[in-house]
């Protein structure tokens, strides 16, 4: 029987603030359903031990039998999100703490395709969503279908959050030691700000041409056809928040066939609680970087 009951889902399908929709999207392969299984276990519809064996959203009898997802596929997760006092999600939107406050929420997952030829279904995946994890293999890396995946996101406005899967092969298989797996997955993340670095290039190369056409169109009217036109500066624009940093806690490192994950805000709850620093916010941008702590002092060095 699930933990939850499908009544308290009843109640806040009748609260609109209360649902979000996410999409799960990766290349073939690198653990959507896998991650999808584990979350529904969470709430009890599946055994955590049958987390990426069962399958649970691959419905269809050709889906199980070929191992690969081939239609997206929904269902409705109930989430408590519980706000530690003084970290860096204890703050609304206002800025205002809320000093420890608890959020439900109705979570629909959808778990899309990998395989290129059902890209018409990560589409209506990424359509549908208010937000998407987006799934690389810390080993196998940036593949064709992940800057698809991220393409869509990107064109359809979608708050993308960084999961890199399968942490536990590059200690069990590639056998790395802590600081050869810090600088492959500070590698991996700078592969994947580079795609959507030429995303943003992109976009505003084309902004940058159509303002230009029209300055020059207004200065036609103002000045004749023939007049030339004098210098004119293309706006500097700030692309800092586009780009996955775990410091700012957008990325995930995990395996989610033994279903955990973690950001590095929960290691700055840790070491404040450890030092008695009373806001684990300000350890947070200290997680992740050539940064070490004096805990002597209580100051970063």
């Amino acid at each position: 029987m699930p933990i939850v009951p499908p009544t308290k889902l009843a109640e806040l399908q009748r609260n609109a603030t209360s649902i979000r929709n996410v999409c799960v999207l990766a290349h073939v392969d690198h653990g959507k359903t896998t991650l999808s299984d584990a979350l529904l276990a969470t709430n009890g519809i599946i055994s955590s031990r049958l987390a990426g064996k069962i399958r649970y959203l691959d419905s269809r009898e050709d889906e199980q039998q070929r191992g690969i997802t081939m239609e997206s596929s929904g269902i409705s997760l109930y989430y408590k999100s519980q706000r530690a006092k003084g970290s860096d999600c204890g703050h609304d939107e206002d800025g205002s703490s809320d000093g420890g406050a608890s959020s439900e929420y109705l979570i629909n997952l959808i778990d899309s395709p990998g395989h290129v030829d059902f890209s018409s279904e990560v589409a209506s995946a990424a359509r549908l969503s208010d937000g998407a994890l987006v799934l690389v293999d810390v080993v196998e890396g940036v593949c064709t279908q992940t800057v698809s995946v991220l393409r869509q996101a990107w064109v359809e406005n979608v708050r993308p959050i960084l999961f890199l899967n399968k942490m536990d092969r590059l200690i069990l298989e590639w056998r790395m030691t802590p600081s050869e797996a810090y600088t492959h997955i500070q590698q991996l993340i700078e592969q994947v700000n580079a795609v959507l670095a030429g995303f943003w290039e992109g976009d505003r190369l084309a902004e940058d041409s159509r303002k230009l056409e029209e300055a020059k169109e207004k200065w036609r009217e103002t000045h004749g056809e023939d007049a030339p036109m004098s210098e004119w500066y293309l706006e500097e624009k700030d692309d800092s928040q586009i780009y996955f940093s775990p410091e700012q806690g957008n990325v995930l490192f995990g395996s989610a066939i033994d279903g955990w994950a973690f950001r590095v805000n929960h290691f700055a709850r840790i070491f404040a609680e450890k030092l008695g620093v009373p806001s684990p916010a300000k350890l947070q941008p200290l997680m992740w970087g050539d940064y070490f702590i004096d805990p002597k002092n209580k100051r970063r060095v």
